[in-house]
C-alpha cells in the first residue's frame, strides 16, 4: 500500500485500553505513533504484547500546540462530533494520523481545531478507544488496500484484486496560444 499512517491518544484515561489500541496499530502496520497529554507505559497497560514503543517509532508531546507531524500528514480526529463525517463515507488520506481520545471525554478543542477532518463511527453510542482505533484502521485498509471486490452473492467466490497496468508514455503539447 502507498503512503503511511500514525496512531496517536490524547489524555489516556485507561491504560489498558491504550495498550490494546497501540498493539492494533503495530499490526495494522502502523509507521508511528503518539500521545498528547498523556503518559503510556507498556508495564502498566499489560495488554501491547507486541510492545509497540520499542517496535515503531514513538512521539510524546505535551499539548497540541506541540503536536507536529511529517509534512504532507493530516491529522484526523475520531470523535463522535457534530462535524464529523461518517467514517462509511469519509475517504482517507494517503498520509494520516489518526488520533483518539480519552475513554471518559473528548479530544481538546486545541487538538479538534488541529485536525482536517474529523471522522464518527455510526453506533449507537461511544465505543472503547482500542475497539475505535481497529474500526478506523480496518476501514482504512479496506478502503486503500488492493484488496479484491465481494462477491456478488452470500455463496460466490471474491473476486482477485485487479492487477496495475503501467501505461505508455504520454506526449504533452504546449499550448499554442
Amino acid at each position: 500500500m502507498r503512503g503511511y499512517f500514525g496512531v496517536g491518544l490524547e489524555q489516556s484515561s485507561k491504560p489498558m485500553n491504550a495498550g490494546n489500541l497501540f498493539r492494533t496499530a503495530h499490526a495494522f502496520g502502523a509507521s508511528f505513533l503518539f500521545t498528547v497529554n498523556a503518559s503510556y507505559s507498556v508495564k502498566d497497560a499489560k495488554s501491547d504484547t507486541s510492545m509497540a514503543p520499542r517496535n515503531i517509532p514513538w512521539f510524546d508531546f505535551e499539548s497540541s500546540s506541540e503536536l507536529q507531524l511529517p509534512r504532507g500528514c493530516l491529522l484526523i480526529g475520531v470523535e463522535i462530533h457534530e462535524d464529523a463525517v461518517e467514517l462509511p463515507v469519509f475517504r482517507h488520506p494517503l498520509n494520516a494520523a489518526y488520533i483518539l481520545g480519552p475513554e471518559m471525554g473528548s479530544l481538546s478543542p486545541g487538538v479538534v481545531e488541529r485536525c482536517t477532518a474529523l471522522v464518527r463511527i455510526p453506533s449507537r453510542f461511544s465505543l472503547n478507544v482500542a475497539t475505535s482505533g481497529a474500526i478506523v484502521m480496518y476501514d482504512r485498509l479496506r478502503c486503500l488496500e488492493k484488496l479484491g471486490e465481494r462477491p456478488v452473492s452470500v455463496l460466490g467466490k471474491s473476486l482477485p484484486p485487479l492487477e496495475h497496468v503501467q501505461g505508455g508514455p504520454v506526449k504533452r503539447q504546449k499550448n499554442q496560444s
